[in-house]
Protein backbone atom coordinates (compact mmCIF):
# COMPACT_ATOMS: atom_id res chain seq x y z
CA UNK A 1 0.00 0.00 0.00
CA UNK A 2 0.77 3.86 -0.54
CA UNK A 3 0.60 5.65 2.93
CA UNK A 4 0.69 8.73 4.84
CA UNK A 5 1.12 8.89 8.34
CA UNK A 6 0.38 11.85 10.46
CA UNK A 7 1.29 12.07 13.52
CA UNK A 8 4.74 10.36 12.53
CA UNK A 9 7.40 11.56 15.02
CA UNK A 10 5.29 10.68 17.89
CA UNK A 11 5.08 7.60 19.99
CA UNK A 12 2.46 5.65 18.35
CA UNK A 13 3.36 7.05 15.13
CA UNK A 14 7.23 6.24 14.48
CA UNK A 15 5.96 2.52 15.12
CA UNK A 16 3.59 2.72 12.59
CA UNK A 17 6.35 4.00 10.49
CA UNK A 18 8.64 1.55 10.93
CA UNK A 19 6.06 -1.56 10.69
CA UNK A 20 4.50 -0.34 7.69
CA UNK A 21 8.28 -0.01 5.73
CA UNK A 22 9.07 -3.84 7.14
CA UNK A 23 5.47 -4.70 5.64
CA UNK A 24 7.00 -3.73 2.23
CA UNK A 25 4.60 -0.38 2.16
CA UNK A 26 5.44 2.71 0.63
CA UNK A 27 5.12 5.41 3.37
CA UNK A 28 5.09 9.22 2.92
CA UNK A 29 5.75 10.80 6.90
CA UNK A 30 4.14 14.72 7.02
CA UNK A 31 5.92 16.15 10.26
CA UNK A 32 6.79 19.70 11.13
CA UNK A 33 10.66 18.78 12.06
CA UNK A 34 12.42 15.74 9.93
CA UNK A 35 14.91 15.85 12.70
CA UNK A 36 12.06 14.50 15.31
CA UNK A 37 11.69 11.33 13.31
CA UNK A 38 13.26 8.03 14.69
CA UNK A 39 13.17 6.56 11.72
CA UNK A 40 16.58 5.68 9.64
CA UNK A 41 16.26 6.31 5.96
CA UNK A 42 14.78 4.06 3.50
CA UNK A 43 14.17 3.88 -0.23
CA UNK A 44 10.32 3.48 0.53
CA UNK A 45 10.15 6.41 2.86
CA UNK A 46 9.80 9.54 1.82
CA UNK A 47 9.40 12.49 4.53
CA UNK A 48 8.08 15.88 4.00
CA UNK A 49 7.77 18.67 6.04
CA UNK A 50 3.97 19.98 6.59
CA UNK A 51 1.30 20.68 8.82
CA UNK A 52 -1.13 17.68 9.84
CA UNK A 53 -3.83 20.43 10.24
CA UNK A 54 -3.54 22.01 7.22
CA UNK A 55 -5.77 20.94 4.66
CA UNK A 56 -3.64 22.63 1.75
CA UNK A 57 -0.19 21.18 2.81
CA UNK A 58 -2.10 17.90 3.62
CA UNK A 59 -3.81 17.33 -0.28
CA UNK A 60 -0.57 17.81 -1.99
CA UNK A 61 0.87 14.77 0.12
CA UNK A 62 -2.27 12.61 0.36
CA UNK A 63 -2.84 12.36 -3.66
CA UNK A 64 -2.84 8.59 -4.96
CA UNK A 65 -2.69 7.26 -1.77
CA UNK A 66 -4.43 3.98 -0.30
CA UNK A 67 -4.26 4.74 3.15
CA UNK A 68 -4.15 7.65 5.55
CA UNK A 69 -3.12 6.86 9.50
CA UNK A 70 -3.49 9.46 11.90
CA UNK A 71 -1.79 9.18 15.33
CA UNK A 72 -1.85 12.99 16.33
CA UNK A 73 -2.18 13.61 19.96
CA UNK A 74 -1.70 16.44 22.34
CA UNK A 75 1.94 17.15 23.98
CA UNK A 76 0.02 19.29 26.41
CA UNK A 77 -2.05 19.07 29.14
CA UNK A 78 -4.28 21.84 28.77
CA UNK A 79 -6.98 22.55 26.17
CA UNK A 80 -6.18 21.13 22.60
CA UNK A 81 -8.30 20.75 19.37
CA UNK A 82 -5.54 18.93 17.64
CA UNK A 83 -6.98 15.87 16.69
CA UNK A 84 -10.13 17.50 16.22
CA UNK A 85 -8.13 19.67 13.68
CA UNK A 86 -6.00 17.10 11.82
CA UNK A 87 -9.19 14.66 11.41
CA UNK A 88 -10.76 18.24 9.55
CA UNK A 89 -7.97 19.03 7.76
CA UNK A 90 -7.46 15.26 6.79
CA UNK A 91 -11.19 14.91 5.82
CA UNK A 92 -11.20 17.61 3.23
CA UNK A 93 -7.91 16.84 1.63
CA UNK A 94 -9.36 13.26 1.09
CA UNK A 95 -12.40 14.45 -0.09
CA UNK A 96 -10.51 16.95 -2.43
CA UNK A 97 -7.78 14.59 -3.71
CA UNK A 98 -9.03 10.85 -3.33
CA UNK A 99 -6.76 10.27 -0.67
CA UNK A 100 -8.17 6.52 0.75
CA UNK A 101 -8.80 4.86 3.81
CA UNK A 102 -8.75 7.66 6.93
CA UNK A 103 -7.66 5.55 9.95
CA UNK A 104 -7.60 7.73 13.11
CA UNK A 105 -6.62 6.95 16.40
CA UNK A 106 -9.03 7.90 19.14
CA UNK A 107 -9.19 6.79 23.44
CA UNK A 108 -11.38 4.09 24.66
CA UNK A 109 -11.02 6.15 27.91
CA UNK A 110 -13.59 9.01 26.36
CA UNK A 111 -16.44 6.47 25.95
CA UNK A 112 -18.13 4.56 28.34
CA UNK A 113 -19.99 2.25 25.81
CA UNK A 114 -19.43 -1.64 26.73
CA UNK A 115 -17.78 -0.81 29.84
CA UNK A 116 -18.48 -2.19 33.66
CA UNK A 117 -20.57 -0.99 36.15
CA UNK A 118 -17.67 -0.16 37.62
CA UNK A 119 -15.55 1.27 35.15
CA UNK A 120 -18.25 3.75 34.06
CA UNK A 121 -19.49 4.81 37.45
CA UNK A 122 -15.54 4.92 39.58
CA UNK A 123 -13.24 4.86 36.68
CA UNK A 124 -14.32 6.86 34.09
CA UNK A 125 -15.53 10.27 36.13
CA UNK A 126 -11.97 9.74 37.27
CA UNK A 127 -10.29 9.37 34.29
CA UNK A 128 -12.46 11.99 32.22
CA UNK A 129 -11.52 14.73 34.94
CA UNK A 130 -7.43 14.15 34.80
CA UNK A 131 -7.62 13.65 30.79
CA UNK A 132 -10.75 16.07 30.10
CA UNK A 133 -9.08 18.19 27.55
CA UNK A 134 -7.99 15.39 25.69
CA UNK A 135 -10.74 13.51 25.55
CA UNK A 136 -12.90 16.37 24.73
CA UNK A 137 -10.50 16.75 21.74
CA UNK A 138 -10.78 13.09 20.90
CA UNK A 139 -14.72 13.33 20.94
CA UNK A 140 -14.63 16.48 18.68
CA UNK A 141 -12.31 14.43 16.29
CA UNK A 142 -14.90 11.33 16.20
CA UNK A 143 -17.66 13.72 15.26
CA UNK A 144 -15.84 15.18 12.39
CA UNK A 145 -15.09 12.36 10.92
CA UNK A 146 -18.63 10.58 11.01
CA UNK A 147 -20.01 13.41 9.46
CA UNK A 148 -17.46 12.97 6.71
CA UNK A 149 -19.64 11.58 4.56
CA UNK A 150 -17.68 11.04 1.23
CA UNK A 151 -14.97 9.53 3.36
CA UNK A 152 -14.10 5.61 3.84
CA UNK A 153 -12.73 5.95 7.34
CA UNK A 154 -12.27 3.84 10.79
CA UNK A 155 -11.57 5.07 13.98
CA UNK A 156 -9.46 3.51 16.86
CA UNK A 157 -10.15 3.69 19.93
CA UNK A 158 -7.23 1.92 22.55
CA UNK A 159 -6.96 2.23 25.95
CA UNK A 160 -3.64 3.51 28.11
CA UNK A 161 -0.74 3.03 25.83
CA UNK A 162 2.25 1.73 26.86
CA UNK A 163 6.33 0.95 25.19
CA UNK A 164 5.85 -3.10 25.54
CA UNK A 165 6.82 -5.39 22.72
CA UNK A 166 4.69 -6.20 19.85
CA UNK A 167 3.17 -9.55 20.90
CA UNK A 168 0.91 -9.80 17.95
CA UNK A 169 -2.23 -10.73 19.87
CA UNK A 170 -4.97 -7.73 19.98
CA UNK A 171 -8.47 -7.95 21.67
CA UNK A 172 -11.14 -6.02 19.02
CA UNK A 173 -14.64 -4.79 19.80
CA UNK A 174 -16.98 -2.60 17.04
CA UNK A 175 -20.12 -2.40 19.65
CA UNK A 176 -18.59 -0.76 23.21
CA UNK A 177 -14.94 -1.00 25.10
CA UNK A 178 -13.26 -4.41 25.41
CA UNK A 179 -13.85 -5.35 28.66
CA UNK A 180 -11.16 -6.60 31.53
CA UNK A 181 -7.86 -5.05 29.23
CA UNK A 182 -7.14 -1.58 30.35
CA UNK A 183 -3.62 -1.17 28.14
CA UNK A 184 -2.09 -1.63 25.23
CA UNK A 185 1.36 -1.35 23.59
CA UNK A 186 1.89 1.01 20.77
CA UNK A 187 3.85 -1.33 18.37
CA UNK A 188 0.42 -3.39 19.05
CA UNK A 189 -1.34 -0.59 18.06
CA UNK A 190 0.74 -0.09 15.05
CA UNK A 191 0.15 -3.29 14.07
CA UNK A 192 -3.48 -2.78 14.02
CA UNK A 193 -3.97 0.54 12.67
CA UNK A 194 -1.95 -1.35 9.18
CA UNK A 195 -4.19 -3.87 9.48
CA UNK A 196 -7.07 -1.73 9.43
CA UNK A 197 -6.14 0.36 6.89
CA UNK A 198 -6.41 -2.38 4.67
CA UNK A 199 -9.63 -4.37 5.79
CA UNK A 200 -12.71 -3.55 3.88
CA UNK A 201 -14.90 -4.74 6.61
CA UNK A 202 -13.89 -2.48 8.79
CA UNK A 203 -15.15 0.83 6.65
CA UNK A 204 -17.16 3.26 8.41
CA UNK A 205 -16.70 1.24 12.26
CA UNK A 206 -15.37 2.35 15.12
CA UNK A 207 -12.98 -0.41 16.80
CA UNK A 208 -12.51 -0.32 20.24
CA UNK A 209 -9.05 -2.17 20.46
CA UNK A 210 -6.90 -3.26 24.23
CA UNK A 211 -3.97 -6.01 24.57
CA UNK A 212 -4.84 -9.78 24.05
CA UNK A 213 -5.03 -11.84 26.74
Amino acid sequence: MRITVLGATGGTGVHVVRQALDDGHDVTAVVRDPKRLAVEPHSRLTVVTGSATDTADLAEHLRDRDAVISALGSRTKGPTTVTADGARAACAAIRKTGGGRFVVVSASGAFTDGDSLPVRLLVKPLLGRVLRHEFDDMRAMEAIVRDSAEVDWTIVRPPRLTEGTRTGTVATRTDGNVRGAFTISRADLAAYLLTAAASPSLSRATVSVAGGR
